[in-house]
């Protein structure tokens, strides 16, 4: 029962139990980890309103996203799901849910089936080695990636709770022991691409064709069961992603295709980084050694990701209209990103041809100047780019100038110096939670985040 039947009654607290339609083939029923306290850290208030939980209680909230009681009417028991996938361009058949699960579903205020996964909520039948835990420190850098990302118009995951859990964990990239938490995102659904490589590799057509249709059906709203159509969706969305990371500035670091879902929502954050500047080059994870995921080739990663779910589907639809299909990244990528770097720079549309030398000039002159991101989209917002922009900034100035904005720079954000999350700021955040428990730092930079998004937004 919920220690709080009361919070429960808005009519915005939708349930749903889709994700139980699928079968027991698709995820394993596991028991969360018995944590020695539950202190709650962060609650995101304003993701809970989207789904109808902003009256629970603190002692409500740490019960259900700390011991992990059933939220009403959803799903009884939490559950691990079943994937595969590639791991740096390498196959993995030994993975699946191994820190975390799906604890609950529901509607969000726009309609969309929502899950409730978590991180660091203990070991499943898919931990191997691992001892299911996250890091405080973790759970920190997960809150400023998803409140970054969702202020720079990137689809994501929202970080609904973190919650200490009173245990000492080693670590061998971080001074250890360090201290551990439990996290809670809510996400536009979990089945990743690498849940369709689990069924292609265990030649599972039945199990396909099944999570094809919950797929189409559960998020995307169409009433069919037809592979190619849902391989045209997710090229959509994939390509819309690569482009908005582009324009965040934004390295995932772990673009593997266990880390692609199919509604083209970023989520998972591991070794992520904002770029200072725009260098195609720059990586976020300490062990892409090669580059793999660096920034710039970013797009091509989600792409060669997305080829995998075509190639999972080949098992049960034809060659032809999945290339077809798969073709379609690139023209779909550039006027994506196309649009997203305008929507940053505070501008309309005009026309493709002009759109598109606008958007060329700028990443070169960004790449040849050295000039910080976020600097420069802060300064240009509104298309009145400032005298001190000189050569080679020229182009881009021209350009703007015939531009019309689509906001003004009344709100207050615009007479401060640009948000920015560099790897600098993270580790300052940081060191004081550690040292002293002091949650100032933290606190101010998710309001100055949000205060940015309010600048930027529609």
């Amino acid at each position: 029962m919920p220690i709080d039947p009361q919070a429960f009654r808005s009519a915005r607290y939708r349930p749903e139990t889709r994700l139980l339609t699928l079968g027991e083939r698709f995820f394993d029923p596991v028991v969360p980890a018995d944590f020695p306290e539950t202190r709650l850290r962060f609650r995101n208030d304003r993701a809970a309103r989207q789904i109808g939980l902003e009256a629970l209680g603190d002692e409500a909230w740490a019960s259900h996203f700390g011991r992990f009681v059933p939220l009403p009417r959803t799903l009884p028991q939490p559950l691990a799901l079943r994937y595969h996938g590639h791991q740096f361009r390498q196959y993995n058949p030994e993975i699946g849910d191994g820190r975390g699960f799906t604890f609950a579903q529901m509607r969000d205020d726009r309609d969309r089936l929502m899950d409730l996964g978590t991180k660091g909520s203990g070991q499943t039948p898919w931990s191997r080695f691992g001892d299911g835990r996250l890091t405080l420190k973790g759970g920190v850098r997960e809150i400023l990636a998803t409140e970054m990302l969702e202020a720079l118009n990137v689809p994501t995951s929202r970080t609904l709770s973190l919650i200490e859990t009173g245990e000492e964990l080693q670590r061998g990239d971080e001074p250890s022991p360090t201290r551990s938490a439990v996290l809670v995102r809510l996400n536009h659904s979990h089945v990743r691409i690498g849940s369709f490589q689990r069924l292609a590799y265990e030649r599972d057509e039945a199990g396909l064709r099944t999570l094809v249709g919950y797929t189409l059906r559960n998020l995307y709203d169409e009433d069919s069961d037809d592979p190619v159509r849902l391989l045209d969706l997710v090229v959509g969305r994939a390509a819309r992603l690569a482009a908005r990371y582009m324009a965040a500035g934004f390295v995932h670091g772990v673009l593997n295709s266990d880390n692609i879902n199919v509604t083209g929502e970023s989520f998972d954050y591991g070794p992520w980084r904002f770029a200072p500047t725009w260098d195609p080059a720059f990586t976020a994870a300490y062990f892409d050694h090669q580059g793999l995921y660096a920034f710039g080739r970013q797009p091509e990663a989600i792409h060669w990701d997305v080829m995998q779910l075509a190639i999972a589907l080949r098992q049960i639809a034809e060659s032809e209209p999945l290339v077809a299909a798969l073709d379609q990244f690139g023209p779909r990528y550039q006027p994506e990103v196309t649009q997203a770097i305008l929507w940053r720079l505070g501008v309309r549309p005009r026309d493709p041809d002009t759109d598109r030398d606008l958007v060329q000039a700028t990443e070169r002159a960004l790449r040849t100047t050295g000039v910080g991101i976020d600097r420069f989209f802060f300064d240009a917002f509104g298309g009145d780019l400032p005298e001190t922009y000189a050569e080679p900034w020229a182009e881009v100035r021209t350009a703007l100038a015939s531009y019309e904005p689509r906001k003004d720079r009344s709100h207050a954000y615009w007479s401060g110096e640009p948000c920015s999350m560099l790897i600098d700021e993270v580790e300052a955040i940081w060191a004081p939670i550690a040292e002293h428990d002091d949650w100032t730092l933290l606190n101010a930079k998710v309001a100055a985040i949000r205060a940015m998004g309010e600048a930027l937004a529609e």
